[in-house]
């Protein structure tokens, strides 16, 4: 068993996070690997998705030219994010379940957009100090999406991140798509 950490870039990127993980031997040593395939969306970062599926799919595309698909595990985060716009250096985002999210977004009257190139909804709000806001979450839409993908790279399947945050609409549209197997 093995966890990769994957961020940003391919494997030019520099830095210890990076250059540490030698994927070809990860394929040829470990029974599965699971990708760490969210956190740009970082806390301390600007908003963002947490999880763009356009990024993601730029991970399994060279994940899978040098590791068996069938070893490979899709990370999935279970967690929202709220940053405080516009954003300033060192300032940290909030931390929360997708369902509260979604709560947000009605007690603000905000309007949940969907960003269709990272495949994941958002919003903005101001609050009661007249703070602007920006959230980023995961959806039914997004699950899918994610889902879908790993199907379309034929992985071994999906391991979550942070499964105490509630998001319901997870476990339906999991049992829907995949036959579940406990690995560990």
């Amino acid at each position: 068993m093995c966890q990769l950490l994957w961020h940003r870039k391919l494997v030019q990127q520099k830095g210890l996070l990076y250059e540490a993980h030698d994927y070809p031997a990860h394929g040829r040593i470990a029974d599965f690997v699971v990708l760490m395939t969210y956190e740009w969306g970082y806390r301390l970062g600007p908003p963002r998705s947490i999880s763009p599926l356009n990024e993601i799919k730029r991970v399994l595309d060279y994940a899978v030219s040098v590791i068996p698909r069938k070893k490979i595990l899709m990370g999935f985060q279970l967690y929202a994010r709220d940053w405080r716009i516009p954003h300033v250096q060192g300032q940290e985002a909030e931390t929360f379940s997708p369902q509260e999210a979604v709560a947000r977004a009605i007690k603000y009257g905000a309007t949940i957009q969907y960003d269709p190139i990272s495949a994941s909804p958002f919003f903005r709000y101001t609050d009661e100090q007249g703070r602007r806001h920006e959230v980023w979450f995961e959806d039914a839409r997004s699950a899918q999406a994610k889902f879908d993908t790993i199907k379309d790279y034929n992985l071994l399947g999906v391991s979550y991140w942070v499964l105490g945050y509630p998001f319901p609409q997870n476990w339906v549209l999991l049992e829907d798509n995949f036959k579940i197997q406990k690995l560990i």
